[in-house]
Order: C-alpha cells, then sequence, then structure tokens
C-alpha cells in the first residue's frame, strides 16, 4: 500500500484505511463495477462525494441496451449506436460495448439484478433509434437504481474493498516521477482536507449536468472529475457534445425531473402553449424524432410562442396503465401537482449527459500515467456526438470493469507531491449555471460563446480561508464551463448534441474529435481535431 502525503501539514487519517492500492472516485454503476474487477489484486477505497446512493446512475430511468433478443444482433446495437453518433463515433469503442454487453448483463443477473420480465423471459422494451426491441428496464423506470443496487451489494461482500461517504475529491495529487500520485478529498465529517495515494485512480465520478441552469443531473453532477483531470494537465476531449434532454418536469420549486422519452414511446403529444401539436414542423418523426431535435424543437417553439414551456400530453393513454408502467414518474409528478393521467405536464429542456470528458483508450487510461476515467466522466469515443439511449449504463458496466482490469497492472506507488493551493472563482454558482445554459446551451452561436468567454476571463480569483464544499464545485462548474465555451466556439459546424446557429450544418473538416489540455498560466490550450 501507498504511504499517505501530510497535506501542506493539515490533516492526516489516522488509520491505514485511507491508504489503499486503488482509489475508485464515485460509487455509481462504473466506479463499483471496476472496484469489483479490483478487488483480487489489492485494498481498493471507493470515495463518495454524498451518500453512497447520490450518483447520476441512481435517477437513470431509462434501461440497460443490449443484443439478447431473439431477433436482435450485436452488429444491429453497433450500427445502431454509430447511427446516433452522427459520424464522430470510435468503431473499436462501439464494438467493445456491444460485444461485451450481452455477457455484462448476465453477469448482472447472476449477481441478483431484477430486470422486468414477461413470465420467465427478459421483457425488452425498444426506444427511439434502436431497430431492434433491446432495452431492459427495471421496476418499470428505476434500471440505474437496480443496477447500483446489485453492483453495491456484490462489492460490499468483497472484503477488500472499502467505502467512505461525504468524502468530495477536489484535486489531484501529481508524483514527482510524473503521473498521478493519488487524489486530495474534503472529509466532510471531519471537516479537513485529506490527501489520499494509490497504484491508480479511477475517476468515475459521473457527469457534469449542474453547470447548466437546468439540468436532470443530481446536484453532485458538477464535472468534477472533468475539471480536476484538466488542471491535473490531462487531454479533455469532445466536452463540446452535452446532451440536452427535452422533456424535464418544469414546476416551480420542483427539480427538472426527468420524464423519460419511453412516454412519447407510448405515445404522449408535445403541444405548446395553444394546445397545439407542433412536431411535425421539426421533424417528419414528430414527437420520436431524436433527443436533440426534440430539445431544439421545442426551445424553438417557447421562443416563438413567448411561454415558458411546453406540455407533455398523456391523457388520451389509459391512466391505469401508465401507474404500472412508470410507477416512479408518475408518483413524483403527483407530488409536485401534476396528475399524468389528467393533465398535461410542464416540460422544457435540461442537460442531461454529457458525451464528451476525460480523453482515454478502451480501458480507460488517460493521457497522464496513474490515472484512469470510466462512465460518464471519460471519453473514450463510443458516444460520438450523440448517446444512443440506454447505451450509457452499459457503458459503465463494461468500461467500468475494463478500466478496472487495467488498473490491476500498475506497479509500485509514485512518491506524490503537493498540489497547488487553489484559488477560486468570484463569481455566484448561479450567475455561472444561468452563463451556462445562455451562452453554452442547447442553442449556440459564436457571438453568445465569445461573449461567454469574455465574461469567465473577467472574472477574479481568490484565496478562501477553510473552502467548503461548494467552494470546489464552484471552481469546478467555472472550470468545466469554460472548456465548453472553447470548444464549441472551434467546432464552426452542427453535429449530435452540439447546434450552432450560426454553422446549421455538419462539416466534414470537423468530422473529428476535440481534444485541449491546460498550458503554462492555467489558461486553456487551443482546440485541436483529430
Amino acid at each position: 500500500m501507498c504511504k499517505p502525503l501530510l497535506y501542506h501539514g493539515i490533516y492526516q487519517y489516522p488509520t491505514d484505511s485511507m491508504n489503499p492500492d486503488f482509489l475508485v472516485v464515485g460509487a455509481g454503476v462504473a466506479g463499483l463495477r471496476a472496484a469489483i474487477e479490483l478487488a483480487p489484486a489489492g485494498k481498493v477505497l471507493v470515495v463518495a462525494k454524498d451518500t453512497l446512493r447520490e450518483s447520476s446512475s441512481e435517477y437513470a430511468q431509462g434501461g440497460i441496451a443490449a443484443a439478447l433478443n431473439d431477433d436482435d444482433e450485436v452488429s444491429l446495437h453497433e450500427q445502431d449506436t454509430i447511427a446516433a453518433g452522427d459520424g464522430l463515433c470510435d468503431p473499436s469503442a462501439v464494438h467493445a460495448l456491444v460485444e461485451e454487453a450481452p455477457a455484462a448483463i448476465q453477469e448482472l443477473i447472476d449477481w441478483g439484478a431484477e430486470f422486468d420480465r414477461e413470465g420467465s423471459k427478459l421483457l425488452f422494451a425498444r426506444e427511439g433509434a434502436h431497430s431492434r426491441s433491446r432495452v431492459l428496464h427495471a421496476h418499470g423506470d428505476s434500471t440505474g437504481r437496480e443496477i447500483v443496487r446489485t453492483l453495491r451489494r456484490k462489492a460490499a461482500s468483497l472484503p477488500n474493498i472499502e467505502f467512505h461517504s461525504f468524502a468530495a475529491m477536489t484535486d489531484l495529487i501529481p508524483g514527482r516521477e510524473g503521473g498521478i500520485a493519488g487524489a486530495l478529498v474534503l472529509d466532510e465529517p471531519a471537516k479537513a482536507l485529506a490527501p489520499i495515494t494509490a497504484r491508480a485512480i479511477l475517476l468515475a465520478t459521473g457527469g457534469l449536468g449542474h453547470v447548466f441552469r437546468d439540468t436532470t443531473n443530481p446536484d453532485v453532477a458538477t464535472g468534477d472529475g472533468v475539471a480536476s483531470a484538466y488542471r491535473a494537465g490531462a487531454v479533455i476531449s469532445d466536452i463540446e457534445f452535452v446532451q440536452f434532454h427535452p422533456t424535464a418536469l418544469f414546476v416551480t420549486g420542483a427539480p427538472r425531473f426527468l420524464l423519460s422519452e419511453a412516454l412519447r414511446g407510448e405515445g404522449a403529444y408535445l403541444r405548446n402553449a395553444s394546445g397545439e401539436r407542433f412536431m411535425d414542423r421539426y421533424h417528419p418523426l414528430k414527437e420520436l424524432a431524436p433527443r436533440d431535435v426534440v430539445s431544439r424543437a421545442i426551445v424553438m417553439e417557447i421562443r416563438r410562442t413567448g411561454a415558458d414551456c411546453v406540455y407533455l400530453d398523456l391523457t388520451h393513454l389509459d391512466g391505469a396503465h401508465l401507474k404500472e408502467r412508470f410507477p416512479r414518474i408518475y408518483e413524483t409528478c403527483l407530488l409536485y401537482g401534476v396528475d399524468l393521467a389528467k393533465q398535461p405536464a410542464p416540460v422544457h429542456p435540461a442537460a442531461h449527459y454529457a458525451m464528451g470528458g476525460v480523453k482515454t483508450d478502451l480501458d480507460g487510461h488517460a493521457t497522464l500515467p496513474r490515472l484512469y476515467a470510466a462512465g460518464e466522466a471519460a471519453s473514450n469515443g463510443v458516444h460520438g456526438a450523440n448517446r444512443l439511449a440506454s447505451n450509457s449504463l452499459l457503458e459503465g458496466v463494461v468500461f467500468g470493469a475494463r478500466a478496472g482490469r487495467a488498473m490491476r497492472n500498475e506497479g509500485s506507488c509514485l512518491t506524490p507531491l503537493d498540489p497547488p493551493a487553489p484559488q477560486f472563482p468570484g463569481i455566484s454558482e448561479t450567475e455561472l449555471r444561468n452563463l451556462a445554459w445562455e451562452h453554452c446551451g442547447v442553442l449556440r452561436g459564436g457571438d453568445g460563446l465569445r461573449e461567454a468567454g469574455r465574461l469567465l476571463d473577467q472574472v477574479a480569483f481568490e484565496h478562501r480561508d477553510n473552502p467548503a464544499r461548494s467552494d470546489f464545485e464552484l471552481r469546478n462548474i467555472y472550470d468545466v464551463t469554460r472548456l465548453i465555451a472553447c470548444c464549441a466556439l472551434a467546432r464552426e459546424e452542427s453535429r449530435g448534441g452540439h447546434f450552432r446557429l450560426d454553422f446549421p450544418q455538419k462539416e466534414t473538416r470537423f468530422q473529428k474529435h476535440s481534444s485541449i489540455r491546460i498550458q503554462s498560466g492555467g489558461l486553456p490550450g487551443d482546440v485541436r481535431f483529430g
């Protein structure tokens, strides 16, 4: 095991429990699956920013896709994934995902995952852009929760895995020999910063939705893995590609709770403030158009009508079936005063999923030695410019396992160095999130992106005594917003989740992955495409 580092004399954990062979940052699907794979090779510590139950995986209503149905084939899942990626999928990453999917699902079942069945047979649903019924669900609309439950129980049964909650990673610790030696975490109960060194570190920190004013993601999704890897010198790739889910509940005082596209698959209509169905003006598939198309259509309709939102109407469908098919969605909407069986739900697009992140290979290696990433925090090219529905949980399972296997090969620990003392942006979180939504949201333009860059450049940084978790999150939101603005401005085209009003067409010269890394002085370097 690695020796702990005393960070600026502030605090050091008194036991070896915080001195693992392998450090996994994040307790969602990717982190848990990696930890299970690592357990035979040494002591594994899984740190969670909040409770062990608070992750984006827990909120995943949609299913998990795999070619297991009798009329399906791995090659068809592969084709559908590549088509959804809008020209930017890495074919080798896609092949790994779909080829390993059936065995990964069977493994979850063997570990106790209870997927929905029809009699004794697995029940497969068909979702947007899938050519076959290949999507498994659990308890109707709680698939992510069931998979996390299964993996957490499996991980907890392994003696080499330990968990530590309310430990938010703030920075990566550089190694004297180059590469990453560990991570600095904020132990909230102890009110202290603590360094953790390890042979290898996995960033499984989830998404960055909380960068934006409206998001379906939990509050913990502040892009921590991307921001800390960027500050440490790792390459960030395709960060401009953010998927905005078209239908999030839009009720004052309510979270932007996701109303799954499966509702539209069941026959729900989108109506404007006048009660008119409008999607036929934007796409021939109407409500079943791809997510990015529906999100843009809703924003355009809101701008055209001057309303605050549009409405998702299920009142023409069987109410008893809705309650049985979507129990969590139905009860949550009812909690906020919307009975889906009797009234249309007000909805608005919200940031949902990041296709880009820490650049990795197919085994999770980042561009810095000893640093790995998996799940939504990583960018391995599997989703391209636009993720296929129900491939996100699958990515966490498949690539979490691959990263865990690769990490086992890392040797002795690096010699840790003190990370730089943190500086914090002098701007409020609300201002930052509004800026990101206004200039880096569903509809982007060169003028707005340049304005975002100008406003971000004007922000002064300051030292803070005894910084709280919210201070570190603010710094991460700032860094990620800046990266998105830089890369979105450089990509002068529209593709997948990235839409430029001033460049509405795809361009062959941009059928490449973006990459960006920090330069001296802490500023983003030039955006490269390759």
